[in-house]
């Protein structure tokens, strides 16, 4: 087939460059030929042909393009498998239509550097890397299954089927659609390959096999006939009811912005389809041409004018492009010259008659001024990323509805999927949390607007195959029925009441796992799931971290973790009993806090009460009978500091609480039977070096290895209760085990009919037993509700009466040792006690001080006040002196 159109090719090409070399032209021509490759009757093709001719009429009409340079386009019908038409001297070539055919015209293109611009061949796999000289004027489809996987998540859909044509464009963008779903942690689960000309029968036969798989969620990547042809063959096969979801390529929305109103037949067969449509901005440009094109179609369809789709609107950017592109190719230097081509080692061989081809020696100046061209068209900015790709891809998701369509929102790569439109989105930063990611809301097929689930169980008479646990032990949770293949028990009783709470049915088959001598392992039976042994497990598989790893578990239907089981006895208490309650360390620390408070209330009573003074003796013991008479609250001296009275009311207030505590445990200790074992809990166990006993296929073992730390020698596996109960009595000094760990559930089945055992310390793991289902089954989401509401309704409960109420051991009224109560439960009452005495003292002393400093204050005042009277005193003497001794002067003078 390739050579075919390799031959077909060389003869186009032949007569483009039949010229042989070209002298260099030093200044612009007036006249540049390009070609053009068009299939005219389809849906892109017609409509590409108005765009590109109009196209080249503007760009011709303008000397400001390409200042006097005309372009001479020269279109080809390919239709499909032929050309037509003879072209010479062609720099650049737009098309072809099909991605198909574009691989294999880029072949030759490329060995003749001559670049091929396409707005409509979609498949990512024309990339740049294997074809330099191919540019896509157009989004790729890469971004289109990206856009459709976004959906695909937005609505919790994990499965899709993916139903294309079996050719280089469907294959590619059905990869491409893979790749995006991975990301989003979904997945393909069927592939339906069609012929490229498929016929109904065809059709008919794939879409059969279709509706036989789980998935609801189909992707048609196809043409625009056989595509429309799919939709109705799903019509006839009642494929477009409620339950289904179709998103077809945006091969749809050309066929309804093309052919719009379709026939009445037609839009019935494709109600509630969701489609993809390449996004456009609004634009005074775009405005201007849209307004053009009724005139721009008139008399060239004899069925009358047809619409204006997204590809028109690129191949009318696509020539604009290019003549910006050959505008900078002139610009830069560039001539129109061709060489004698030289045959590649590829090509060589065969009959193909190559060797009269010419190179086209500006071809990589061409090509590089294309991929810097950066314009405004009808279709927006116009420029090209780093990988040759359009900048701000994005689409628009219609909705199919009634006789026509509506927009439910939009995707982009910049910030997913909005109702906002990309020019609002660009402004903001980028958003893909999936709180943002929104869509208004979508008429399903079957004109519902109630989300579809997205699965059904196949039409194909397919049972579930569930693998059971075939229990040796504990069989009220799950056992099978002698000689029949039939289970009961408490697990299975729970899977059928949920089965009934789903709105659809579930065909499945039980099938025992294990040899029924030992029980079996869990994660053993977990791990068949993944290799597809079994479709889903259920009994009593705890949810382990391991497990979780390998499939999806259902909403836990019973709490339940690791205990300890032990031998317990009776306790016989001494005549010491009373001081059981607390801890040495506690009955110190409370003696102590006696003698503190009645020091500290002495200390600041003894000076001003005299119900605290007296002989040193008598001081004693008062202070010691005030303080230890707090204890019954039977003090009697009078406290009369404010500071002894604070400290005197927190410790009250600690009394109450101590006192309190201790009547509570001491109640219990001589009303409640108590039971005392060696082994504490799973501390006592990792510290020792007894044996430990497990339940065999338990993930005990592991927990116990591999968390705790525990040596497997030391590890017993048991099998059965009465296992259990012997290796308990006989104890790890004759053969037995000093304890055994297992899940709570287990053990207080065990427990109901075995008094002399019980659980010693606290659960140590946090685990519940749930159904497992392959990762990502939308069946294990649809158990748990069920379960949930089988808890709201008590029903959950009530089976579990059934078949795990005991009553022949009952356990009320017993316990294990009760607990010591230590001075860590009231450390927080000591120190603000203290903290109360401490302050009291503080302020006493304060007190004290105050009361010195203002004594020698007074002192030093009295002092001061007596001196000053002395020196009075002695002055007025001084005077009456001095006065005698004036007048004596005063004789004598005269005398």
């Amino acid at each position: 087939m390739n050579k075919v159109w390799l031959l077909v090719l060389v003869v186009f090409c032949h007569e483009i460059f039949s010229n042989g070399v070209v002298t260099n032209i030093s200044t612009r021509p007036a006249v540049v030929n390009v070609g053009v490759i068009l299939s005219y009757n389809t849906h892109i093709g017609k409509v590409a042909k108005v765009s590109i001719e109009a196209a080249i009429e503007d760009v011709n009409s303008d000397p400001t393009v390409l200042a006097g340079t005309k372009i001479n386009l020269t279109m080809q019908d390919s239709n499909y498998s032929r050309f037509l038409g003879i072209v010479q001297n062609t720099m650049a070539i737009i098309g072809p239509l099909n991605s198909v055919t574009a691989h294999v015209i880029s072949q030759i293109t490329d060995e003749l550097q001559v670049p091929l611009l396409s707005y409509s061949a979609t498949d990512p796999a024309l990339s740049s890397l294997q074809f330099p000289f191919f540019v896509r004027t157009s989004q790729s489809d890469l971004f289109q299954m990206a856009a459709i996987a976004e959906i695909v998540d937005h609505y919790g859909w994990k499965e899709v089927t993916a139903v294309y044509v079996d050719d280089d464009y469907g294959r590619n963008g059905i990869v491409a659609l893979g790749d995006a779903l991975v990301e989003k942690r979904c997945k393909i689960s069927y592939k339906a390959p069609m012929p490229p000309k498929a016929t109904r029968d065809d059709i008919t036969d794939i879409l059969v096999k279709v509706a036989l798989t789980e998935s609801r969620i189909i992707v048609l990547h196809t043409y625009d006939d056989p595509g429309l042809v799919v939709l109705n063959v799903a019509k006839y096969l009642e494929m477009m009811e409620s339950g289904f979801v179709w998103i077809a390529t945006n091969w749809l929305s050309t066929i309804l912005d093309t052919d719009s109103p379709l026939a009445s037949n037609v839009m019935d067969d494709i109600q509630g389809v969701i489609t993809l449509r390449m996004y456009t901005p609004d634009s005074k440009l775009k405005r201007k041409f849209i307004s053009r094109w009724s005139n721009l179609t008139s008399g060239r369809n004899a069925n009358g004018s047809f619409g204006l789709n997204s590809y028109g609107l690129y191949a009318y950017d696509t020539v604009w492009l290019l003549a910006h592109a050959i505008d900078l190719f002139f610009n830069h230097g560039g001539d129109i010259s061709f060489s004698n081509y030289i045959r590649s080692t590829e090509l060589q061989g065969g009959s193909l008659n190559l060797d009269a081809l010419n190179i086209f020696n500006g071809g990589n100046l061409l090509l590089k001024s294309i991929l810097q061209v950066n314009m405004t068209g009808v279709t927006g900015p116009i420029e090209f990323t780093s990988d040759r790709n359009f900048i701000n891809p994005a689409f628009e998701v219609i909705n199919v509805v009634g006789t026509g369509f509506r927009r439910v929102g939009y995707w982009t790569n910049y910030s997913g999927l909005s109702v906002l439109s990309p020019e609002v989105l660009y402004t903001k930063p980028p958003n893909r949390s999936s709180a943002n990611q929104r869509l208004y809301s979508v008429i399903w097929p079957g004109q519902t607007i109630q989300q579809p689930r997205g699965w059904a169980f196949p039409k194909n008479g397919r049972q579930l195959r569930i693998g059971v646990p075939n229990r040796i032990s504990y069989r009220e949770f799950v056992s099978q029925v002698e000689g029949v293949d039939m289970f009961n028990g408490y697990c299975i009783d729970v899977f059928t009441a949920a089965l009934n709470f789903l709105p659809y049915s579930v065909p499945y088959k039980l099938i025992p796992f294990g040899d029924g001598l030992n029980n079996p392992s869990c994660t053993e039976l977990v791990r068949l799931i993944t290799t597809g042994v079994f479709d889903a497990a259920i009994g009593d598989i705890a949810i382990t971290t391991d497990r979780t790893r390998m499939v999806d578990f259902t909403q836990p239907y019973i709490e339940s973790g690791l205990v300890v089981v032990a031998s317990v006895k009776e306790l016989n208490y001494s005549a010491w009993v009373f001081l059981r309650p607390f801890t040495p360390m506690m009955w110190c620390v409370t003696t102590i806090f006696f003698f503190i408070v009645g020091v500290v209330i002495w200390i600041l009573e003894c000076r001003d009460n005299a119900e605290f003074q007296g002989s040193p003796k008598r001081q004693v013991a008062t202070m010691l009978w005030f303080s230890f008479s707090t204890l019954f609250y039977a003090h009697k001296e009078k406290i009369n500091n404010i500071a002894s009275r604070c400290v005197l009311l927190v410790w009250l207030f600690v009394v109450l609480i101590i006192n309190s505590s201790y009547i509570a445990s001491l109640t219990s200790i001589l009303t409640v039977q108590q039971l005392s074992s060696p082994i504490k809990g799973i501390e006592t166990l990792i510290n020792n070096k007894d044996p430990i006993g497990y339940q065999q296929g338990s993930y005990a073992r592991n927990y116990l290895v591999e968390e705790l730390g525990i040596h497997e020698s030391r590890l017993v596996p048991l099998n059965s209760d009465e296992d259990y109960a012997k290796a308990l009595k006989e104890g790890p000094h004759k053969g037995g085990v000093a304890a055994v760990v297992d899940d709570r559930a287990y053990v207080e089945l065990f427990l109901s009919t075995r008094c002399e055992f019980s659980i010693v310390g606290q659960e140590f793991t946090k685990a519940g037993w749930g159904f497992a289902f392959p990762q990502d089954s939308p069946l294990a989401i649809d158990m748990s509700t069920a379960i949930l509401r089988l808890s709201e309704k008590g029903d959950l409960q009530r089976i579990h009466d059934k078949w795990l109420m005991r009553s022949a051991c009952t356990t009320q009224g017993t316990t294990s040792e009760v607990d010591r109560l230590p001075l860590k439960s009231f450390w927080i009452l000591f120190v603000l006690c203290g903290l109360a005495c401490l302050l009291a003292l503080l302020v006493y002393l304060k007190s004290l001080v105050c009361k010195f400093s203002r004594r020698q204050m007074e002192r030093a005042s009295k002092e001061k006040d007596e001196s000053s009277h002395l020196c009075v005193w002695n002055k007025e003497r001084w005077g009456v002196e001095m006065g005698a001794e004036r007048r004596r002067c005063l004789e004598y003078t005269n005398f």
